[in-house]
């Protein structure tokens, strides 16, 4: 028997809000990241206009370090969820899932040299690669796992970080800013494919992917042992557990991201607002969804999420080609020249033109252009009736 792609009667509403929602996130924080020489800078040192550090540090709080493990953990319960269709139904699903990462990767490396270098679809591809390897687990193994090779790192932070004050400038490579500022503002394609190229040696050193083998694959890791739980599908019989998530990670992840804050800046407070606050954040966001969409009348209102989480690829790359076309010297050239607040109303509204876009294409089309193009890789000339 051949595995096939999820059917739109079998797809979880929840699911695609959650998927929406980290969208919108995502692009909030992309745009800084399109706007300002990252990977050579430190933003929270980088403003100097009181409204632009002050947004930025709204935007650090809110949202920063907490969307990228939210999306983590959905891609580990659906790569789950495909597992367990294909168990249920008694068909082989690892070279199907093969497939599909390679397919992924490809897309993520597609996406890395020619638009933009903070690519994050290389890192799920490799990890979700290595995830298919323990999907036979019990959830209580993965999240065992998960605590593990997330705790190993934690544990090293905490004795290596120091203490001390952060240095100011200490992530700044002067250099590169000012090649960065000057390129992608005013070069030609070929000018910013080569700068992109060296900001992409950066964001992908081997210190990154260590960091990443310590925090994306264990967050798929306990997305993949929600989904066996059932979690979402059954919100309402676990609901004692999302209220209890949303009622102490939420105030818990907001307090460790202020710690920087509210306190002298410190290595140790940075790593504690990244990567004890951000993920646990993460945890508070999925469960108000998850509680909000127990209500008919509320998940109807969040439909317009849903409908760009169905398109949670093709918006994605939808987002970084409209931000480079705006930001970039091949486009509108906005590099350097937009302030932390408009960044945000700017991000704002292109998110409100994908809901329009998702809503539109979907209307007449079954899934978004791109997710059909890994589909046709992955299920090869597959044809099923949707």
């Amino acid at each position: 028997m051949n595995n096939q792609p999820t059917l739109m009667n079998e797809r979880n509403i929840t699911l695609d809000v959650l998927r929406g929602f980290s969208l919108l996130g995502i692009i909030l924080v992309n745009l800084l990241a399109f706007n300002t020489p990252l990977p050579n800078v430190d933003l929270a040192s980088f403003y100097t206009l009181p409204s632009d550090i002050k947004w930025q540090q709204l935007l650090d709080i809110y949202v920063q370090g907490s969307f990228y493990p939210l999306f983590a953990m959905l891609f580990g319960y659906g790569l789950a969820m495909q597992w367990q269709k294909s168990v249920a139904r008694d068909q082989p699903f690892f070279s199907t899932g093969i497939r599909r990462m390679v397919g992924l990767l490809i897309i993520g490396l597609l996406h890395a040299f020619l638009i933009w270098w903070g690519d994050i679809l290389m890192m799920y591809a490799v990890f979700g690669t290595i995830l298919l390897l323990f999907l036979r687990l019990q959830p209580v193994l993965l999240v065992v796992m998960a605590l593990f090779l997330n705790g190993l790192l934690q544990i090293g932070f905490f004795i290596l970080m120091p203490r001390t004050s952060f240095e100011e400038g200490y992530y700044l490579d002067v250099v590169s800013t000012q090649q960065a500022l000057g390129t992608y503002a005013t070069g030609t394609w070929k000018e910013i494919f080569d700068q992109r190229l060296l900001d992409l040696a950066v964001q992908n050193d081997i210190t990154m992917w260590f960091v990443g083998f310590f925090t994306i694959l264990p967050y798929m890791l306990i997305g993949a042992a929600a989904s066996k739980w059932q979690l979402i599908q059954r919100a309402k019989q676990v609901k004692g557990l999302w209220m209890a998530l949303a009622v102490i990670c939420i105030p818990l992840g907001i307090f460790l991201k202020n710690l920087p804050i509210l306190q002298e800046r410190t290595f140790f407070l940075d790593y504690i607002k990244t990567y004890v606050g951000g993920p646990i954040t993460a945890l508070g966001y999925a469960a108000i969804i998850v509680l909000l969409c127990m209500s008919p009348l509320i998940a109807k209102v969040m439909n317009p999420f849903a409908k760009v989480g169905r398109m949670s690829l093709t918006t994605y790359i939808g987002q970084s080609i409209i931000l480079s076309v705006l930001f970039y010297g091949y486009g509108f050239g906005w590099y350097g020249k937009i302030g932390v607040q408009a960044g945000i109303v700017i991000a704002l509204a292109i998110f409100v033109v994908q809901v329009i876009i998702a809503e539109l294409w979907l209307a007449r089309f079954k899934q978004g252009p791109i997710e059909w193009l890994w589909r046709k890789f992955t299920y090869g000339k597959l044809r099923t009736k949707e």
